[in-house]
């Protein structure tokens, strides 16, 4: 009996030190609890490019010019972030503004693969002069005040001193899968350029990323992109009116696109890219203003008269160019760790 008791007694033992090391075991394999969720992060970057170009038209007088931005986020949950925003773009404008500067915030909604970004963005141009002539009264009989230049621009363009408007804007990306996704945008202001003409902008676009295994274990990425775009414009307020329009020129509406191939490597992009637009040279610098818009020189083909550019100069501004662009991006929460 002694025996088949010290027996159990030691299989006892064998057993419920087994079960404690087994015990032990699953305890040291169980994942350490998650870090804190930090809802604050800063977006930053940089950029310097051969062309600013916005939907099909140069910014920069078809020159390079620089650009730097700088966007704390608030991630309210893993999907819905809040930001706001302000950037900066050298440019060339007719009425010699010092440059752009943009204040803009919204909201960043993400649910499944489809995510959305809608804010108000705020393009301001400070410094600028008003180019009309000597002062006097516009073809609809208002008075330009002294606040304008007394000499016009060489081409006879008109500028104001102020351009600076605000758009309201909407954008979804749907993502398919790794290499592709596919979008839409819309942005609305009541005044372009503080033309008090009414714009509405509306795109599409679409982008394929290639594999990571391109490059092998280079780190290099690259991906291919292009968009498709419209812009809808009314009529100006009675500043640009003409002779047959004195109360203000009906904008043409335009068709711009552009296509381009990107090269990523750490928080580094070589953005190569086509811009054009279908907006005729005429049309064009009644939009603009473009200070650097000249006349035909070859008489068989005609000047650029358009019914709202009596004029006949034609601005270069809006047409075909090549943009190449380096920039970088940051996140603190993933770069600054």
């Amino acid at each position: 009996m002694k025996k088949v008791a010290l027996l159990a007694t030691a299989l006892a033992i064998v057993t419920t030190g087994s079960a404690f090391a087994a015990d032990l075991r699953m305890k040291a394999l169980k994942a350490p609890p998650p870090p804190a969720f930090d809802p604050w992060d800063i977006a930053f970057g940089g950029a310097i490019m051969s062309n600013y170009v916005f939907r099909g038209i140069t910014q920069s007088n078809n020159k390079p010019s620089v650009a730097a931005y700088f966007e704390p986020r608030y991630n309210v949950t893993k999907d819905l972030q809040l930001y706001i925003g302000v950037a900066g773009e050298s440019i060339s404008f007719p009425n010699r503004a010092a440059a752009e500067i943009d204040i803009y915030g919204g909201i960043r909604p993400t649910f499944g693969a489809f995510a959305f970004d809608i804010g108000v963005w705020g393009y301001l141009y400070p410094g600028g002069t008003c180019y009309y002539g000597a002062p006097g009264v516009d073809f609809a009989g208002n008075f330009q005040g002294a606040e304008c230049a007394e000499k016009a621009l060489l081409n006879t363009n008109v500028i104001k001193r102020d351009l600076s408007f605000f758009e309201v804007y909407g954008k979804m990306t749907y993502t398919v899968n790794d290499n592709w996704s596919f979008g839409v945008t819309e942005y609305y202001t009541p005044s372009f350029l503080n033309s008090g003409a009414w714009g509405n902008y509306a795109s599409i676009v679409g982008k394929y990323t290639a594999p990571s295994t391109v490059f092998g274990s280079s780190g290099v990425g690259m991906y291919v992109s292009g968009e498709f775009g419209r812009q809808w414009l009314g009529t100006s307020d009675s500043f640009y009116g003409t002779a047959a329009f004195p109360n203000g020129i009906n904008y043409a509406d335009y068709n711009t696109w552009n296509v381009g191939i990107g090269f990523t490597y750490k928080v580094m992009t070589l953005d190569l890219r086509y811009s054009d637009t279908d907006l005729s040279k005429g049309d064009c610098n009644a939009f603009t203003s473009d200070y650097s818009a000249r006349g035909n020189l070859t008489a068989s083909t005609g000047t650029f008269v358009t019914p709202i550019n009596p004029s006949g100069v034609g601005s270069s501004w809006c047409g075909a160019t090549g943009i190449a662009k380096l920039s970088f991006d940051l996140t603190a929460m993933t770069n600054l760790k």
